[in-house]
C-alpha cells in the first residue's frame, strides 16, 4: 500500500510558486502596516502623542500599532477582529514552538543522543512532557523581563541568532564541496553562543532590559548579526578545512552525488511502499 505519490514537476513548481506568493505578500504587509500606522495612528491624537510622534501609554506599546491601525480603519468591530485573530496566532505560535522544541528534547537530544536510540516510548513522553513545562517557566520568565521590548525588534535578534548559527551550515553544506560535520556542527554552535553571547551585553539587553547604566554595555552595536554571521561562516570553514579523519573524506567524495541530486532531483528515493 502506499501513502503517498511523489508530485510531478509541474505540480511541485505550482506549489513552490503559491508557497512564494504568500510568503511574499506576507512580508510585504509588514510595510502596509508600517506605513500604515505612521499615517492613521501617529497622526492621531486618539492614540499617540502627535507632537512626540509616539503611541500613548509609554514603553512597549509600540507593539500595538497593527492593532490601533484595524482600529482607525474599521472602528471597534474590526478591532475586536484583529484582537482576535493576535490571540489565536500567539497561542498556535507559543503551541506549536513548544511542541517542536519538546519534541527535539525527547526524541533527537534524549533518544536518540543520549540513549543511542534505545529509549522507550514512555521515557520518551516523560522527558517531552518535562521539556514542556521547562519550557513554558522560561517563556513567562523571558516574557516577563521583556515585556516592554518592542515585538519586531525580538524577531530581528531571532532572525540575527537563526542568521548565524542556520544560515552558515544550509548554505555552505550545499554549496561547498569540503564542508564536512564537524566543520558544520562546531561552526553552527559558534555562530548560536556568539550570536546569544552578544545580543545578552548588547545596548538593548544589557541596559534597556537588565538596567544595567547606559553606556556599560560590552558590545556597542543593538544586532550582533554582522559579526556572528561571521563567525560562524568562519568556524565551518575553519573546522572543515583541519578534519583530515575517514568520516570528513566519505563525505567530501559523496558531495557530488549530493549536489547533482539536490538541483536536478536525479537519484532521490520514491515514496516507500507500506
Amino acid at each position: 500500500m502506499r501513502f503517498f505519490t511523489v508530485p510531478d514537476a509541474k505540480q511541485a513548481r505550482k506549489s513552490v510558486l503559491w508557497a512564494t506568493t504568500w510568503i511574499g505578500y506576507f512580508y510585504v504587509l509588514i510595510f502596509i502596516i508600517g506605513f500604515g500606522a505612521i499615517t492613521l495612528v501617529l497622526t492621531n491624537p486618539e492614540f499617540a502623542d502627535v507632537a512626540k510622534g509616539v503611541i500613548h501609554g509609554g514603553a512597549g506599546t509600540a507593539n500595538m500599532a497593527a492593532v490601533l491601525v484595524a482600529k482607525s480603519v474599521g472602528g471597534n468591530i474590526f478591532y475586536g477582529f484583529i484582537s482576535a485573530v493576535a490571540f489565536a496566532t500567539i497561542l498556535a505560535v507559543v503551541a506549536g514552538l513548544t511542541l517542536s522544541g519538546a519534541s527535539a528534547v525527547s526524541h533527537d537530544l534524549y533518544a536518540t543522543v543520549f540513549k543511542k536510540g534505545k529509549a522507550d516510548s514512555a521515557a520518551e513522553l516523560k522527558v517531552s512532557r518535562m521539556t514542556t513545562l521547562a519550557l513554558g517557566a522560561i517563556a513567562v520568565v523571558l516574557g516577563i523581563a521583556f515585556e516592554k521590548q518592542n515585538i519586531a525588534f525580538m524577531v530581528s535578534l531571532a532572525f540575527a541568532i537563526a542568521a548565524s548559527a542556520n544560515f552558515p551550515v544550509l548554505f555552505l553544506s550545499v554549496l561547498w564541496k569540503d564542508c564536512t560535520t564537524r566543520g558544520a556542527v562546531v561552526g553552527g554552535f559558534l555562530g548560536l553562543i556568539s550570536s546569544v553571547g552578544l545580543t545578552i551585553v548588547s545596548p538593548s539587553v544589557w541596559e534597556a532590559t537588565l538596567g544595567h547604566p547606559a553606556g556599560s554595555a560590552w558590545f556597542p552595536y543593538t544586532s550582533p548579526a554582522l559579526f556572528s554571521m561571521a563567525i560562524g561562516f568562519i568556524g565551518v570553514w575553519l573546522f572543515s578545512i583541519t578534519d583530515r579523519s575517514a568520516n570528513a573524506a566519505r563525505e567530501r567524495a559523496a558531495f557530488p552525488a549530493q549536489q547533482v541530486r539536490s538541483e536536478t532531483g536525479f537519484g532521490a528515493s520514491g515514496a516507500s511502499g507500506h
